[in-house]
């Protein structure tokens, strides 16, 4: 029991640092150097491969060991796709229902997001956006939903991390999420599936220059 809890902690942490890029893509990755980094036996290490590989972010090379898996535009694009019509759903049920408690927590994470963004605190600023979209689901009374996308969310995390650096992004995503509440407080559906889709569009139209500018940590 004690080696799986390691185990998934270990993957937790691995799997932490390959979609914020403190592992970037191509990075080779050896069950001796999971050990050393996150304190663990080597068995560890090589369950939360296991399970990464299955995740697709890490691929297992035959006698070569294990490297981070490049960024696929292919499955970002899918993944986009998916989350846009579950989120677009989402946003259409709490345009209809909503829990309070739920609103309440939104405008939290609202102002927790300003004040990371007035920080220049990237990691916090997007923690609070997982945040947010997870309320959103909680709030129309679908917490599968969220649950769903945070699963296959991770072939668009890499590149998200990546777009966060450009200027006014953080500002500009403040304003999508603050037009994605306006609209679900005023029961307005289609202006919320218009907000939803914009904000979850941001990524793929800066994807040519994010590949343009990053040539080696995509396929």
């Amino acid at each position: 029991m004690a080696s799986e809890s390691m185990a998934h902690k270990v993957e937790r942490q691995l799997r932490g640092d390959i979609l914020t890029l403190a592992l970037p893509p191509g990075a080779r990755i050896s069950e001796q150097e999971i050990g050393e980094r996150y304190g663990s036996s080597r068995q560890p290490g090589r369950e939360a491969l296991i399970a990464l590989a299955k995740s697709r972010l890490v691929e297992i090379l035959p006698q070569r060991g294990a490297v981070v898996a490049k960024i696929s535009v292919a499955k970002l694009m899918q993944a986009a796709f998916i989350r846009e019509t579950i989120e677009t759903a989402v946003v259409r049920a709490a345009c209809n229902a909503f829990h309070f408690h739920a609103r309440t927590r939104l405008a939290d994470c609202l102002k927790e997001q300003e004040r990371a963004a007035g920080a220049g605190d990237r990691a916090e600023f997007r923690r609070y956006d997982d945040l947010f979209h997870k309320t959103l689901a909680e709030g129309a009374g679908l917490p599968m939903a969220w649950s769903v996308v945070e699963d296959l969310k991770a072939h668009i995390d890499r590149a998200c991390c990546l777009s966060l650096h450009a200027p006014d992004t953080l500002t500009k995503l403040m304003a999508e999420h603050q037009s994605i509440v306006a609209a679900i407080d005023a029961r307005d559906e289609a202006a919320a599936i218009a907000a939803m889709t914009t904000h979850l569009s941001e990524l793929l139209h800066d994807l040519p220059r994010l590949e343009a500018q990053h040539p080696d940590l995509f396929e």
